[in-house]
């Protein structure tokens, strides 16, 4: 699976657009296209796309395929998956990608809810088998992230039918699986950085 890494802020920064995140996952669903075609499909004007996709271009997270001409060139993602730092000392880059690891969230969130809005419509079996649920478990860093790189492995087999639609069921639909953990927050305890209220 090909990742694009990002850790100059000013990346961080462009890509956190909701537009720009809408613009990728579009490019790497449907495939390459031009910005006439991008704004067919989010409703946003030709200009816009153009411009979005120029901006993602700017920072390596899209490109030119080299077909077409004129107004009429197509785009593609330069990576299936973009990834950034969880950790760093650099308080301009942590500024950032917090900021873009928010913007991702309220991405999901929103999906999300669309989803639960509208999951009546749905035939019955998709909508028992689409997972809502979280797990309280006890673990230590290190055995977090063997968590999360044993969960990208389950995982693997069913991204490769992204790149290959002959490995595709007939009844496969495409699925947005997003798994998240983090520390829990205890209750009574602030978090950290945060101070303790006083008391009313």
């Amino acid at each position: 699976m090909d990742r694009r890494q990002l850790t100059d802020p000013r990346a961080l920064r462009a890509y956190a657009h909701p537009f720009r995140l809408t613009l990728i996952g579009l490019l790497r669903r449907e495939g390459a296209m031009t910005a006439t075609r991008a704004a067919e499909l989010t409703g946003e004007s030709v200009a816009g796309c153009s411009y979005h996709l120029r901006m993602l271009a700017k920072y390596g997270l899209a490109e030119q395929t080299g077909d077409g001409r004129g107004r009429e060139k197509p785009w593609r993602a330069t990576a299936s998956f973009t990834s950034w730092p969880g950790y760093t000392a650099d308080p301009e880059v942590r500024e950032a990608a917090t900021a873009l690891s928010l913007a991702v969230v309220e991405r999901y969130f929103t999906e999300a809810s669309r989803w639960l809005e509208n999951r009546h419509t749905e035939p019955a079996d998709w909508q028992e088998a689409a997972p809502l649920g979280d797990a309280t478990i006890f673990v230590t860093a290190a055995e977090l992230k063997e968590l999360d790189e044993k969960v990208w492995e389950l995982l693997r087999p069913y991204i490769r039918r992204t790149e290959d639609p002959g490995q595709r069921p007939a009844a496969a639909r495409r699925v947005s699986y997003v798994h998240f953990g983090h520390p829990a927050r205890e209750f009574g305890t602030p978090a950290r950085g945060e101070a303790e209220e006083p008391p009313a």
